[in-house]
């Protein structure tokens, strides 16, 4: 098959679960042009035994057209791994330009690969920085934007981070969040359905006034002195606000080998789906997370958020959002849930362009700066 021609041909690279969210608006936004030819690439960066063609269903995008099947070990074994997978599909489908999201191994593998075949590089939420270099992902953020052709960007400090890198401004697009893009999509089908599609979780239904919760990042769960201290200051807490904590397989692991028991007030959960977690958090009083993600989405749907880091690579949730950083520690995780309730008759603001057009925005920048294509190019 040969992709039709005067077409734009992208390649939209996802590495795990979480990069489906912010690549399926993309995907979905793609299809309503007729001259853009988008094809997904899942570079199986982490094994997701649920990630079965319902999930692919509930975001409303194709199954990947390329799986590569790139496994866990470590960042230097996974990502050569990657970048041999993902060369092929490059020699086999000619793109005209490679579009990748986040943080994540495969954002970094994938964008070196196309700019050594000279293929363009696009990079959604360019510019997002911790200042952190002990994070894997900072990293991953840096080397990504050193060379990358067009930057799209969710808030004004990614626009600053960039500019002060030696970015071109005209290089820059502030488009808004994909994230959000999917969250409102989400959440509209929710209210649609009220959930029913959903496994059925009572115990909702006896919650009042409660806490959600997600804890994965190795910072906070490898180390047991650390563990232990977010694990009593969350007993402290459900004393007064009971938590619903699905739990992931690293974080119960640690649990387990560190011999840490959770309150009972503490409603454990297995891991949730996108859609799942959504009709859990959207009615919580409060988030707690370690995620990203989370503290765009609770900003967006005015929930107070406590982030159990130091540092944050998307500031405008706490100068505009509902977002308060607690650090780690017992006592910082306490007083920032204090400090987020108490402000919470300030809902935040919404940052500009957090509407749910962002991937089409995307798009037309793409469309709008004349990309030469690859006709006849194989598919």
């Amino acid at each position: 098959m040969q992709a039709e021609q005067g077409r734009l041909k992208v390649l939209l690279v996802a590495g795990a679960r979480p990069n489906f969210m912010k690549i399926a608006p993309i995907y979905r936004e793609a299809l309503k042009f007729s001259r853009v030819d988008c094809r997904i690439v899942h570079t199986g960066q982490h094994y997701d035994r649920e990630m079965s063609q319902s999930f692919f269903d509930d975001l409303a995008i194709a199954s990947p057209h390329h799986f590569l099947n790139a496994g866990s070990g470590t960042h230097a074994a996974q990502t050569a791994r990657i970048m041999v997978a993902f060369e092929e599909v490059c020699l086999t489908e000619h793109p005209d330009l490679v579009m990748v999201v986040g943080d994540v191994n495969s954002t970094l593998a994938c964008s070196i690969v196309a700019k050594k075949l000279h293929i363009k590089v696009a990079h959604v939420e360019a510019g997002l920085r911790s200042f952190d270099r002990r994070m894997p992902e900072e990293i991953n953020r840096l080397v990504t934007d050193a060379i990358t052709d067009f930057y799209f960007v969710t808030e004004e400090s990614g626009q600053a981070n960039l500019v002060s890198e030696g970015v071109p401004d005209a290089r820059i697009h502030l488009v808004g969040n994909v994230m959000i893009d999917n969250l409102l999509f989400q959440k509209a089908r929710l209210e649609k359905d009220g959930g029913e599609h959903l496994p059925s979780y009572g115990i909702k239904q006896g919650l009042e006034d409660y806490f959600f919760l997600t804890l994965h990042r190795p910072s906070n769960v490898d180390d047991p002195g650390i563990l232990a201290g977010i694990v009593e200051a969350l007993g402290e807490i459900a004393r007064e606000h009971p938590i619903v904590f699905p739990v992931h397989p690293r974080t119960r692991k640690m649990l387990e080998a560190f011999e840490l028991r959770l309150s009972p007030k503490i409603v454990q959960l297995p891991p949730l789906g996108f859609t799942e977690a959504l009709f859990f958090w959207k009615d919580a009083r409060l988030v707690l997370t370690d995620s990203g993600g989370l503290q765009e989405e609770t900003t967006a749907l005015g929930i107070p958020c406590v982030t159990l880091r130091e540092n944050t690579e998307r500031p405008i949730t706490l100068t505009l959002g509902t977002n308060v950083l607690a650090g780690n520690r017992r006592e910082g995780i306490i007083e920032a849930c204090r400090k987020a309730l108490a402000g919470n008759s300030r809902k935040g603001c919404v940052p500009p362009l957090w509407d749910g057009r962002a991937a089409g925005r995307i798009w037309q920048v793409l469309l709008d700066a004349g990309l030469p294509v690859s006709p006849g190019a194989s598919g």
